[in-house]
């Protein structure tokens, strides 16, 4: 086999592929890998957001790999702190060397006869071409555009004097010092990026469309501190960690069965923090909470920079730009020398690679998917998607213990080829995510679909999936397997290295 052939090829190097790598080096020894990253440094997401106060908007307990302690007692890291935690891991487990970047997947092709991927790649710099293969494909390339973010076409907009920016490509070294700032949004970046500015700049106003429901996390779990006086790292890791998975389930649920219970006790404690000069016009959503993913601020310092003026919040629609800021529907101008657009992710899955099975191209809206895991009828792959309702990395874990039992098993039965079928014919409309989001629904079109029934009912539920992809049956009735008749008990390093 060439120098380019692994038996395991992982597409994407950022929280979930140096994840997927480390489950793989442990579980799977025997098997030969690489991480193929289209960017010259690790860390994914964690490397190419920039902007002021970028952070994890879920705990780090949960967030952190369920194999290795986060130690830090802040509860929602800063990224430069989440990005040296994967490096730190990928170290620890020997990935480095492994990863080969400035790669970026055009297109992989599934060929039946062979049981292998053929996985074309750009080198990012040169724009040469380079073909790897593989027998199985696991693709770790998160949920959006790295290219560019989603920003509506605001009209005026090239009559305004200042800087428009989004957050995806913050400017480096850009300076907001006295300025009057404005961030177009609602959602996570918009909560993070508002109390992070407030600081230096003259004046910041969150301007949004419409209220998110946004919670107070404590900045650090007191609780862990005080157990690592006396137990072990690992143990003190595991206990935040079931407590917040419990929690994070707890709040989710009543949220389903309790919305009215839940949204007045969001409102209450955002009520308490912002004291009686705000209006809470700008934080009552129209819809149920987690109808949207809830917004999380460590010890409220979004409500704090409210309280004291150093920042404000408008509800309203843009008419359009002025030369001077921003006109709004209600009459009411807003001066600005930066507008911030925190308006959304494009999303994007395979990095926007094309998938094909012997030629015949699979659409990702034409599938459904596997145990929120594989594609219908596309063979020897897995994705990497995380929770929308719960931290991401928890389904990361379990997505890769689940393709290193999958390939164990397939080497014990002398197996070159699985291929989730669905005969029963369990298609509906609906896609795989569960939340109305706009950046989810903008996008439904492009994404893979869930099914009527188990297996291809996506619950995004961590205590739902846990047994089911830890400990569950791997033949299952819908995997389709091929045997190697010529070597069946050698296994699938073996086959591939023979």
């Amino acid at each position: 086999m060439s120098r380019n052939h692994f038996d395991v090829l992982i597409i994407g190097a950022g929280l979930s592929g140096v994840g997927a790598a480390c489950h793989l080096s442990r579980d799977c020894p025997d098997r030969s890998f690489a991480l193929i990253e289209r960017r010259q440094r690790m860390g994914g997401t964690w490397d190419l957001f920039r902007y002021p106060g970028i952070r994890s908007d879920s705990d780090m307990y949960t967030l952190g790999y369920n194999f290795r302690p986060w130690t830090d007692p802040k509860v929602l890291a800063d990224g430069p702190s989440i990005r040296q935690y994967i490096v730190d891991t990928a170290r620890e487990y020997k990935i480095e060397d492994k990863i080969h970047y400035g790669l970026r997947m055009l297109g992989a092709d599934f060929s039946t006869e062979t049981s292998l991927w053929t996985v074309e790649v750009e080198h990012e710099g040169s724009g040469e071409r380079e073909t790897y293969t593989c027998q199985f494909l696991l693709c770790c390339t998160g949920y959006y555009n790295y290219d560019t973010g989603y920003k509506p076409e605001f009209p005026g907009e090239r009559d305004f004097k200042g800087q428009v920016i989004h957050p995806q490509h913050w400017p480096e070294n850009l300076d907001y010092t006295g300025k009057k700032v404005v961030v177009i949004g609602s959602g996570a970046t918009a909560v993070t990026l508002v109390p992070a500015m407030a600081g230096e700049a003259g004046h910041v106003t969150m301007l949004q469309r419409s209220p998110t429901y946004i919670a107070t996390v404590p900045e650090r779990d007191e609780i862990s501190v005080r157990l690592r006086r006396f137990l072990p790292e690992m143990v003190v890791y595991r206990m935040a960690r079931a407590r917040n998975i419990a929690l994070q389930r707890l709040v989710f649920k009543l949220s389903k069965t309790r919305p009215g219970l839940v949204r007045r006790a969001l409102l209450a404690a955002a009520r308490r923090q912002l004291g009686d000069d705000i209006d809470m016009k700008h934080f009552r959503p129209s819809y149920n909470p987690w109808d949207e993913r809830l917004c999380a601020v460590p010890n409220g310092d979004l409500f704090r920079v409210l309280k004291q003026g150093r920042a404000s919040i408008v509800t309203d629609h843009i008419e359009t730009f002025t030369e001077n800021g921003l006109r709004l529907k209600s009459g009411e101008e807003l001066e600005a020398d930066i507008v911030v657009s925190a308006t959304g992710l494009d999303m994007q899955l395979l990095g926007g690679a094309a998938l094909s099975v012997d030629g015949e191209t699979r659409e990702p809206n034409d599938v459904l998917v596997y145990k929120g895991v594989m594609l219908r009828d596309v063979p020897n792959m897995a994705m990497v998607f995380g929770y929308t309702n719960s931290s991401w990395t928890l389904k990361a874990d379990l997505v890769a213990e689940y393709v290193c039992r999958l390939l164990n098993y397939m080497s014990r039965k002398g197996l070159r080829q699985v291929t989730p079928r669905d005969p029963e014919g369990c298609d509906t409309d609906t896609s795989f995510l569960d939340l109305q989001s706009g950046y989810i629904q903008r996008a439904a079109h492009k994404l893979p679909r869930q099914g009527s029934k188990a297996p291809w009912k996506v619950l995004s539920n961590y205590l739902y999936d846990l047994p089911r992809l830890r400990y569950g049956r791997i033949d299952d009735d819908t995997l389709e397997f091929v045997k190697d008749e010529n070597r069946k008990r050698r296994g699938v390093g073996a086959l591939l290295r023979g």
